[in-house]
């Protein structure tokens, strides 16, 4: 079944590209077929809308109904060059550090103020990739539920814990109660490479990554390890997603080894 959107229901999505009344609605908007079918697997999807072509395009993610838009609508709720014209809203799901730090938890990400919505998603796809336990996100941190966001992790918000505006020292005093060692990735510290070899990462590990202007000029004093990927190149740095595929990949490899 399907109907034409109203206005009230146009406006409603419309308000909730901005992160205020997600906040306030407990609502977040999710764009793209990948991100819509994850959102449906994970029973978080309260409404999907759709063009007619996209229901044509997509029909399995329209079976239980949806709401028609126009292609000129979509222009209002997109900021993609080319939107498959395709939505859903989300409830905004809540979790706590006891959802991250169970007893079988042995990787987990902690994100100091991240402020590129892109670099955000990414990280969370990596986590979602190497199989890590949660993510927890400083205050001061991009919101999780930025559409920018949701659609570079696509869909692996949907997969584990996302805990938003978590206090740093809480965070790490959760952690070691769980018997965690905290790594700070930073262009100084220890060799990765060199830890790997020393048994290091077959622990359970919490990385903690930085702000992609200033890094981690104040927590690298809260770590219990600062480490630094090697580089045999002529390039400065690495990008704040690339450091973190690499750290996640290097720890799941030796937690599973």
């Amino acid at each position: 079944m399907s109907s034409d959107i109203t206005v009230a229901g146009l406006k409603l999505a419309r308000r909730l590209l901005n992160r205020k009344f997600r906040g306030a609605a407990g609502e977040f908007l999710v764009e793209g077929a990948q991100c819509v079918s994850e959102a449906l697997s994970a029973s978080a999807a309260k409404k999907v809308l759709a063009t007619p072509q996209a229901a044509k395009q997509f029909p399995d993610l329209v079976r239980g109904g949806y709401t028609r838009v126009t292609p000129q609508q979509v222009e209002e709720l997109s900021d993609t060059v080319t939107p498959q014209g395709i939505f859903a809203i989300c409830t905004t799901p809540t979790w706590s550090f006891d959802d991250v730090f169970t007893s079988q938890a042995r990787l987990v990400v902690i994100c100091s103020q991240i402020r590129d919505p892109g670099n955000l998603g990414t990280v969370i796809r990596c986590a979602d990739a190497f199989g890590a336990d949660g993510v927890i996100l400083s205050p001061g941190s991009v919101d999780y539920t930025n559409p920018k966001t949701v659609r570079a992790s696509v869909g692996s918000i949907f997969h584990l814990p996302v805990v938003a505006d978590a206090d740093l020292k809480q965070t790490l005093a959760a952690a070691h109660a769980q018997g965690f060692s905290i790594l700070a990735a930073d262009g100084t510290g220890e060799d990765l490479n060199d830890l790997a070899a020393s048994g290091v990462l077959n622990s359970k590990i919490g990385w903690i990554l930085g702000n992609e202007a200033w890094g981690l000029p104040h927590e690298l004093a809260l770590a219990d390890k600062v480490v630094r990927i090697p580089m045999w190149g002529q390039a400065e740095s690495l990008n704040l997603s690339t450091a973190a595929a690499i750290c996640l990949f290097a720890t799941a490899s030796a937690q599973r080894r």
